[in-house]
């Protein structure tokens, strides 16, 4: 059952009273897990939209690189549809539809934990199999993986500079709101220099996600996509955000009722898929990515097959590729087997 906020606030209050302050990636797991837990916050009527739901020319033109790249690796009969976090299910319906056209017709593997996504999954994908974790899916095949703004919402690791030293960031609870403090100095070894007050974040749980499925990639064949918002290469800042009801909010307030994300380090996930020995490929801005793939044209086919929803195609297709939209914010990054070809849009 849904918790609501005042009742994880009470129990990270709690907690905080009994042991002391604890790190950003705790708060952050505890309130997405409840933010998650029955909710669909995706939409007009949600928190926030991704872009599958803005348009199927996104799930369509990630089908069919996917369908592409399988094609021109030998068609291998036993590959395994994967999606990471699939939201309403929107991404891998368009995807599989157009897919399927080129001749790729895979089970579908849904790792998902939110029983009201579940729900929604299930009317879009019969027949997916769901997983609580990337450590559940299948070994002995290869896999084509897709991973849609999925990392964001995984705890992120905070550290502060203060000093000489860099400190643990956390979150204490006084006078009735949480707040950020710094912990303990770390000792850890390779972290920059930076001024007083820096911020260097680190997503330990997207690395190890990565670093599994690379793994399993370079084991049996496959690629994964990977697309969200974020940098390309490792830089200091304070990253961590809110949204509500399509607007920014406090991440330290109402913990389980907003949706928290930090940006996504893709420097980090590429160093991590290529030390488990995958091919890495970009990452490219997401409007140069769909560009290359074919957006254009695929948006000027569906406006002439309905003449009267162009004003919304020509929408949509300013929203995914326009550089003051998500068109240079998002990134896409490929991970790939050895033996397998470079995907289409790098």
């Amino acid at each position: 059952m849904t918790r609501a906020s005042p009742d994880l606030t009470s129990e990270l209050a709690a907690r905080i009273a009994a042991g002391g302050p604890i790190p950003i990636a705790d708060y952050m797991a505890a309130a997405n897990a409840t933010y998650y837990a029955e909710r669909d916050p995706l939409g007009a009527a949600g928190d926030f939209i991704t872009a599958p739901e803005i348009s199927q020319m996104f799930g369509e033109l990630i089908g069919l690189c996917l369908a592409d790249l399988w094609a021109r690796s030998g068609a291998p009969a036993d590959v395994a549809w994967v999606e990471l976090g699939p939201g309403r299910g929107t991404l891998s319906h368009d995807a599989l539809r157009a897919a399927g056209r080129a001749g790729l017709a895979p089970p579908v593997h849904l790792v998902e934990t939110s029983p009201a996504l579940r729900a929604a999954q299930a009317r879009l994908l019969p027949g997916a199999r769901w997983h609580e974790a990337a450590a559940g899916l299948p070994a002995d095949r290869p896999l084509l993986v897709v991973a849609n703004e999925f990392f964001d919402a995984l705890p992120v690791r905070q550290l502060v500079r203060e000093g000489a030293a860099w400190r643990e960031r956390l979150v204490d609870w006084r006078d009735g709101r949480f707040v950020a403090v710094a912990g303990t100095a770390v000792a850890e070894k390779g972290l920059p220099e930076a001024e007083d007050g820096a911020i260097l974040e680190a997503n330990p749980a997207a690395l190890a996600i990565v670093t599994e499925l690379a793994g399993r990639i370079v084991a049996r064949g496959g690629a994964m996509l990977m697309v969200d918002y974020g940098h390309d290469r490792t830089s200091i800042g304070d990253t961590l955000q809110a949204v509500s009801r399509h607007a920014h909010a406090d991440p330290f307030a109402a913990p389980g009722t907003r949706d928290l994300t930090a940006h996504v380090d893709f420097a980090a996930l590429a160093a991590a898929a290529a030390a488990a020995g995958a091919r890495t490929h970009g990452p490219v801005e997401q409007g140069a990515f769909l560009t290359a793939l074919g957006l254009a044209q695929r948006a000027a086919a569906l406006a002439r097959a309905a003449p009267a929803r162009g004003d919304e195609i020509a929408a949509a297709y300013r929203r995914l590729a326009d550089p003051a939209e998500m068109g240079r914010l998002f990134k896409v990054l490929a991970v790939s087997a050895p033996s397998w070809p470079q995907p289409a849009g790098f």
